[in-house]
């Protein structure tokens, strides 16, 4: 057993192997993103510029689409480059780097998808009072609380995981590391810190989520209430593919961090894993601003001004 693995560091093992069809896949992941970092780096862009689209709304999109840049940019280079040259050590530091900022933008993600849903819940529901249920006040303690939540989880987490004796072996079968990965290396009792991170995630995970259905079940009552079939329709989309998104990203995280270390499957972790942060960073851009004519607006705008 090592002592809490404070120079030995750890290999991980990767999602892919080099077989031609992994070798596919791995070009494939590499484009979505490549596409996932200039989607959402655009937004920032637009958002930024644009001074039609300098509300809540999108200012909390704008957060939305830092979180996913910063979340593919902590697991994608280092699971890239350990998959090209074939090197998978990461270094304790390194490693205890990713327990921490994962979560933090994980978590803080949680909570902003929420504060989006309450948004758009006022902006339909209530839209005559949106400047007071909505201020800018209220969006940038709620954006501020997003943040630090996801910092405080993840900073728990990172120092009560690398805590643990480890055993001998120093091999992590992911892609990542990840907290619940690493408790699968750990000689000992663990059980007290999976109440906990239970807890956590009961805290971090289902109750944000339940505020988001709420939210969008009161949106789509306020909607089944309008009269014109066209506006009922947009609205059912728009609500539909917002809680696809939600659906997946809540899903995996709950799939990955609610289950006890018994029922775990580190092959089925990777994969669930690859939807929250490889997937949804792509979609959230897709899915929340780029269909939105506002949007589209201001793409154009921007384009046609570097044309000149």
């Amino acid at each position: 057993m090592e002592n809490g693995n404070i120079t030995s560091g750890f290999i991980l093992l990767g999602l892919l192997n080099h077989t031609r069809a992994h070798q596919v896949l791995f070009v494939m992941i590499l484009t979505i993103v490549f596409t996932s970092l200039v989607g959402n780096a655009l937004m920032i862009l637009l958002i930024s510029q644009d001074h039609r689209l300098h509300t809540p709304m999108y200012f909390l999109l704008s957060q939305l689409s830092l979180m996913d840049m910063m979340l593919v940019s902590t697991t994608m280079p280092k699971m890239s480059t350990d998959y090209l040259t074939g090197q998978k050590s990461i270094s304790t530091a390194g490693c205890g780097l990713q327990i921490f900022v994962f979560p933090t933008l994980g978590g803080g993600e949680c909570f902003l998808l929420a504060a989006m849903s309450y948004d758009r819940y006022v902006a339909v529901c209530h839209p005559l009072r949106y400047p007071i249920l909505m201020s800018w006040q209220l969006c940038l303690r709620m954006t501020l609380g997003s943040w630090v939540l996801g910092a405080v989880d993840g900073l728990m987490l990172a120092v009560a995981t690398l805590t643990f004796p480890f055993c001998s072996g120093r091999e992590i079968d992911h892609f990542f590391c990840e907290a619940p990965a690493l408790l699968q290396l750990v000689c000992g009792d663990t059980s007290v810190f999976e109440y906990l991170m239970y807890i956590c995630c009961v805290l971090m995970l289902l109750i944000p989520f339940s505020l988001i259905l709420t939210s969008y079940s009161l949106i789509l009552t306020a909607v089944l209430c309008m009269h014109s079939t066209e506006a009922r329709k947009k609205a059912f989309a728009t609500c539909s593919s917002h809680l696809s998104v939600v659906g997946i990203f809540y899903g995996a995280a709950i799939f990955i961090y609610m289950r006890p270390k018994s029922y775990r499957s580190a092959n089925h972790d990777k994969v669930v894993s690859a939807f929250y942060t490889i997937f949804t960073p792509v979609l959230n851009p897709l899915i929340y601003s780029l269909r939105n004519s506002e949007v589209k607006g201001a793409l154009r705008k921007c384009m046609a001004r570097c044309a000149l």
